[in-house]
């Protein structure tokens, strides 16, 4: 039997590395994570600086590729992105996974993207509860960190906090456990067949929202390595 050889979009945090898990105990031979990241380097969404996300891929026994997009150019994510998906393609890659969880714009922009350069894209944690894929990362083991909150949506305290059970029991009403809605994003620090990384929590960063974001507040906690 022929092994499904697949890259994963990776931000980096818990949704993503879920995704892995189950794509990989599929049996998929998953070796490619490409993250899209701002010009300087860091990631999208997540602001993370480059030498973390490579350390963490590292350690999940993957090749990172960074996807860096410039500023000021028409439909330059689109056509960055593209660009990856076809370097992934003539690397061998057949099927791009995806950690979406029910957002369906943002997948409906997606398949027909991959489709048209003759890859398949995967969804391991489509259609499935927030409720339950959010115990399911804590059950698992999966350690991650939240590195990035919507000011405006939950309260600052919450960044740099570790995601696990006490945190999802006091998460307040009407925020997504898994931060679908864009409450929060998250940094893994260890999982299932990943060395953990030594971190510690950096200076804290507000920053305003910009278009095409709602006017609010992203707070950021920085993270450096320490091992």
């Amino acid at each position: 039997m022929t092994t499904v050889r697949a890259a994963i979009s990776w931000s980096a945090g818990k949704d993503s590395c879920l995704a892995l898990l189950h794509a990989r105990e599929t049996g998929w031979q998953v070796d490619d994570f490409f993250t899209m990241c701002e010009s300087n380097g860091d990631s999208k969404s997540h602001a993370l600086p480059p030498d973390l996300i490579a350390a963490q891929v590292a350690a999940l026994g993957g090749i990172w590729h960074q996807v860096c997009v410039p500023e000021g150019e028409a439909n330059a994510y689109a056509r960055c992105l593209d660009e990856v998906l076809c370097q992934l393609k003539v690397h061998g890659c057949t099927h791009i996974v995806f950690g979406d969880i029910d957002l369906a714009a943002h997948r409906d922009w997606l398949v027909p993207r991959c489709a048209a350069l003759g890859l398949e894209a995967a969804f391991p944690l489509w259609g499935l509860s927030r409720t339950a894929l959010a115990e399911e990362i804590v059950r698992r083991g999966v350690r991650a960190r939240l590195v990035c909150v919507d000011a405006g949506r939950l309260d600052p305290a919450f960044c740099g906090r570790d995601y696990d059970a006490r945190l999802l029991a006091e998460l307040p009403a009407g925020v997504c456990p898994c931060g679908e809605d864009g409450e929060f994003h998250t940094f893994v620090l260890g999982a299932p067949g990943m060395a953990p990384l030594a971190v510690e929590n950096g200076p804290v960063e507000r920053v305003a929202s910009r278009p095409p974001f709602l006017p609010t507040e992203f707070v950021f906690q920085r993270l450096r390595r320490t091992g």
